[in-house]
């Protein structure tokens, strides 16, 4: 099982950010996948998850009407697309299998960067 995370990046605050993820080696559509952040200094966050079919998304208090979260199972790949961004945002962001705050650890990617400042 392998994730590779990419599309991080500096930007302002308010403004906008795209990451996604490729999961290699298992059946993607399979699982329920989440994102998953973790800020320096700090334990893992889980921000959104999303049901097998895109039936159903969860977003945590601090992301949600900001974030939004999507997948495409024939690419194997998880997206994230992050608006209005705050500096609290800033973080690595990882890709795991599971749909809630019991994503499935270790976390197994590099992460993606986000850093939010003016």
């Amino acid at each position: 099982v392998q994730f590779v995370e990419s599309g991080g990046g500096m930007v302002q605050p308010g403004g906008s950010l795209n990451v996604s993820c490729e999961g290699r080696g298992f059946v993607f559509a399979r699982y329920e996948m989440s994102w998953v952040r973790q800020a320096p200094g700090k334990g893992p966050e889980w921000v959104s998850g999303i049901r097998t079919d895109s039936g159903r998304k969860y977003y945590s208090e601090s992301v949600k009407g900001r974030f939004t979260i999507s997948r495409d199972n024939k690419k194997s790949m998880l997206y994230l697309e992050m608006n209005n961004l705050k500096p609290e945002d800033t973080a690595l962001y990882y890709c795991a299998r599971g749909s809630d705050s019991n994503f499935e650890k270790p976390l197994r990617g590099q992460g993606t960067q986000v850093t939010v400042s003016s």
